[in-house]
């Protein structure tokens, strides 16, 4: 029986702890603190060290899904999450400032493992902000060197949130994911 780990990484409020709680078929592990910093201006919590859930797949096979803390403050737990990890999600909040910003920092502060790896991306609220576009995402992708799946993801459904992990294990192996 094999068994995968996942990261799910982005800014604070991009749907890190959602979208592993919308596909996670256990109960998630979240370590959830009211925010006491200008977090605090966007949601009333945030993960202070990771979310964790599981998604089982056919033949017995696992996925074991962390979601890291979204704050350069923590970061210390973004090298601890990703060990042993096969791919990562990047969850960007279409509703931010910059999220290019976003894109490039988050791209730079993983980079090490994404080589070693793979990540997709996922664009969330975008129902609130549908720009910049899913086409201005993947050029800015490329042209940092990047060419990973991108989605439009409402991290609240499953169907979603499914499907960027299934992108993310089809880029890792084509095997993977079976029709």
């Amino acid at each position: 029986m094999s068994q995968y780990k996942i990261i799910f990484t982005g800014p604070v409020g991009a749907g890190k702890t959602t979208a592993i709680s919308s596909i996670s078929d256990t109960p998630p592990v979240k370590t959830d603190a009211a925010a006491s910093d200008m977090t605090k201006n966007r949601k009333s919590s945030t993960t202070v060290a990771m979310d964790y859930g599981v998604m089982n797949l056919e033949g017995g096979e696992k996925v074991h899904l962390y979601g890291t803390p979204g704050q350069e403050r923590f970061d210390f737990m973004w090298d601890i999450l990703t060990q042993g990890g096969i791919g990562l999600i990047l969850l960007l909040d279409n509703t931010r400032a910059d999220p290019f910003q976003d894109m490039r920092f988050f791209l730079d502060a993983f980079s090490k493992f994404i080589n070693d790896t793979a990540v997709a991306v996922g664009v969330t609220q975008m129902d609130l902000s549908n720009t910049p576009s899913i086409s201005e995402y993947q050029k800015q992708l490329q042209l940092l060197g990047h060419n990973p799946p991108v989605f439009a993801v409402d991290a609240r459904e499953h169907n979603d949130v499914s499907l960027l992990v299934q992108a993310l294990l089809y880029t890792l192996d084509p095997g993977l994911v079976s029709g």
